[in-house]
């Protein structure tokens, strides 16, 4: 007899059910997040069961690993993609568990990438730079305003990343000075920090053929190679460049209905972090691409400038797919010709 294991994951517990071929439960209890209590819960099961779905939430990592690692076969549940039945007048989190069980029976569960672990862990770093950059523009806009707002002066992006501290002192009086040392300090520790991360991370890649055919796109350096290497994973588990594009939110999004425009939706669906490496790709490919920088100025004479973007983006997506496909470097003819 097959049985099929939904596991509803949550930060401190998760409801692990069991069904059979019937959608009838075999087991069902609430177990805390240890990994050999679940597995443990599991063993009886082993001969029969089919595979164990997990719930893609924040914190998926340690047991989709774990499972794996203990050789139970294991299915990440595309989250979003997996709406329940809108009628029911009662949910919770059995109800949740049988669901993903329901589903795998059925052949019907939307499953997410698991990409591989060593890639998984260099991705995150990659994000926690971003992160940190986000910071340090904060506090660098913060230290522009505080300047502004005492002393009237207008300091450009680049005349704030040469102050040092007795020019800070020069500008500020006491106790607003203390402020801004304070915010320089913080943007100096990010400076050291982000550069420590993209040291990592190119220990990483430099080896990796993907890496070296992305940085043959005009304007595409360390960063955004990294980014758009990791963030994608296997090329192979998308069907068609416009799969990848609309994953890498470089494809409008809208509903007709006979031949009417009904609304639009599901704009946040994909990956954030490849719509923004897209996005800074199309910036700096229209700098440094003389045939690039002519399709968004063609595009720009008749559009707003962020759609004449997204559209330079769009083409760098597909690129990007048939590049990665054919283990082929970028030729910019056949992009924008």
């Amino acid at each position: 007899m097959a049985l099929y294991c939904g596991i509803d994951l949550h930060s401190n517990n998760s409801l692990v059910a069991v069904t059979d071929e019937q959608d009838k439960p075999v087991y069902e209890r609430r177990l805390p997040n240890e990994l050999p209590t679940i597995i443990s819960a599991l063993e009886p099961y082993r001969p029969e069961l089919i595979a164990c779905v997990v719930e893609s939430t924040y914190n998926w990592y340690w047991l989709v690993d774990g499972l794996m690692d203990a050789g139970l076969p294991t299915r990440l549940a595309h989250t979003v993609a997996m709406p329940q039945y809108d009628g029911l007048k009662h949910g919770d989190d059995r109800s949740d568990a049988r669901h993903l069980a329901h589903l795998l029976r059925l052949g019907l569960l939307p499953e997410g990438h698991i990409m591989p672990r060593e890639l998984r862990a260099v991705r995150d770093l990659l994000r926690r730079r971003l992160l940190l950059v986000r910071q340090r523009t904060l506090h660098h806009l913060s230290l522009q305003s505080l300047i502004a707002r005492h002393t009237g002066k207008r300091l450009n992006a680049n005349e704030v990343k040469r102050l040092d501290g007795p020019a800070l002192d020069a500008l500020l009086a006491e106790p607003t000075r203390f402020g801004g040392q304070i915010t320089r300090l913080a943007m100096n520790w990010l400076n050291d920090a982000i550069g420590l991360l993209e040291q990592e991370v190119a220990k990483h890649l430099k080896a990796r053929p993907e890496y070296r055919l992305l940085t043959s796109i005009p304007g595409v350096g360390v960063v955004l190679g990294s980014t758009i290497v990791l963030e994608t994973g296997d090329i192979g588990r998308f069907a068609a460049p416009g799969n990848y594009a609309s994953y890498a939110r470089c494809v409008k999004s809208e509903r007709l209905s006979n031949g009417k425009r009904k609304g639009s939706g599901n704009r946040k669906n994909g990956n954030r972090y490849l719509a923004w490496a897209f996005m800074e790709a199309a910036h700096y490919a229209a700098i440094w691409s003389p045939p690039i920088k002519r399709y968004y100025a063609q595009r720009k004479a008749t559009r707003h400038l962020l759609v004449a973007k997204k559209a330079v983006a769009n083409k760098l997506a597909r690129a990007v797919y048939h590049m990665l496909k054919n283990r082929e470097p970028f030729v910019v003819e056949r992009a924008f010709g």
